[in-house]
């Protein structure tokens, strides 16, 4: 089996999601890259930036991955479905907080630069578009057209399109 053919299998959402992190993380570290070039006095060790800006891209894809199994699990739960994502929530606030407590306190990385790694999570939001588009011509397939809904006219219990 391909490549593709693994990929496919996978959670598309979930794909798109790690593929803008992974390309938020690539032109983070192009830029930190060029004002190292520049000379300018940013970034003090480019190890540590590379190192600080990739743990907090993939802090970011493991917490996505938490993130889609948690709803996934809970979704078929009925009412505990609210209890169940909150946990989920919970549990990777605190995990977040902690990690980034340890970093700070033994300094072995750049907090702010492992917090902009893993705020990709969010700039993947934005991007949505742009990698759905991408995965769709990689797979070569195309969204379905959107039908308009059916509403109910007062008096005629018949469903009508408009």
């Amino acid at each position: 089996m391909n490549w593709k053919e693994v990929l496919r299998k996978k959670n598309r959402t979930l794909l798109e999601m790690h593929i803008g992190m992974l390309f938020f993380g690539l032109l983070c570290q192009v830029l930190g890259v060029l004002c190292a070039f520049a000379g300018l006095k940013i970034l003090q060790n480019q190890w540590d930036y590379s190192l600080s800006l990739w743990f907090g891209v993939v802090l970011a894809m493991l917490s996505a991955i938490h993130m889609y199994r948690t709803l996934d699990r809970s979704l078929d739960q009925g009412e505990a479905a609210v209890k169940m994502i909150f946990k989920g929530y919970g549990i990777r606030y605190v995990l977040i907080v902690l990690i980034m407590l340890i970093i700070i306190m033994t300094k072995v990385m750049n907090p702010l630069v492992v917090f902009l790694g893993y705020m990709s999570m969010k700039v993947t939001a934005l991007m949505q578009p742009i990698t759905h588009k991408l995965t769709n011509y990689y797979f070569q397939e195309t969204d379905p057209e959107p039908e308009p809904m059916p509403i109910k006219e007062e008096g005629n219990p018949e469903e009508v399109n408009l």
